[in-house]
């Protein structure tokens, strides 16, 4: 199977996420909950077919408005299994929904998710997994690897000989900062 670093950099879908998003640090918490979502929702599926939903992900959790989505009840729900255009599991809805309210219990005590990720860094990534599982639902070892990996706090998102490891090495990931 090839490296998704082979695969990204001719395909017109993976390109502009690895190129741009895949691995660089991120503090937005709005950004960091859907790189969250995607990656639950990837779970069992492969990772292009999430960023084909994409646009639709954005649209049904109505961008990623955590405070928003924290709020959804059964109306919600029903819309979201109902929706084509994204992963209809009910798993993992209710999980999204779970996870945004911790998230904002989580900005209530840090003030910010993005705050709370770096309180806990450095940690390795068992530690992480356990952390995670802790707090949040369907976050098993795979996706809280990558969702750690793909927002900067985890290494490991590109190969030494890929162009784009260097960009993201000039903006000093976290994973630089372990001892």
């Amino acid at each position: 199977m090839p490296d998704y670093c082979d695969i990204a950099p001719e395909h017109e879908i993976h390109r502009p996420y690895h190129d741009n998003e895949y691995g660089y640090p991120e503090k937005d918490d709005s950004k960091l909950f859907e790189r969250l979502v995607l990656e639950i929702n990837q779970a069992g599926l492969s990772w292009l077919t999430v960023l084909k939903k994409r646009n639709n992900f954005y649209k049904a959790y109505e961008g990623y408005n955590i405070e928003i989505i924290a709020n959804y009840g059964d109306n919600d729900r029903k819309r979201l299994i109902l929706d084509k255009g994204i992963v209809r599991n009910k798993l993992k809805i209710n999980a999204v929904i779970y996870n945004a309210n911790k998230i904002k219990m989580i900005q209530k005590e840090h003030g910010t998710f993005s705050n709370w990720l770096n309180n806990h860094h450095p940690l390795k990534k068992n530690e992480w997994v356990t952390l995670f599982k802790d707090n949040f639902k369907f976050t098993g070892e795979e996706i809280t690897g990558e969702f750690l990996m793909s927002t900067g706090y985890l290494s490991g998102a590109h190969r030494k000989d890929c162009p784009i490891f260097k960009k993201i090495l000039d903006l000093n990931p976290p994973w630089m900062n372990i001892n």
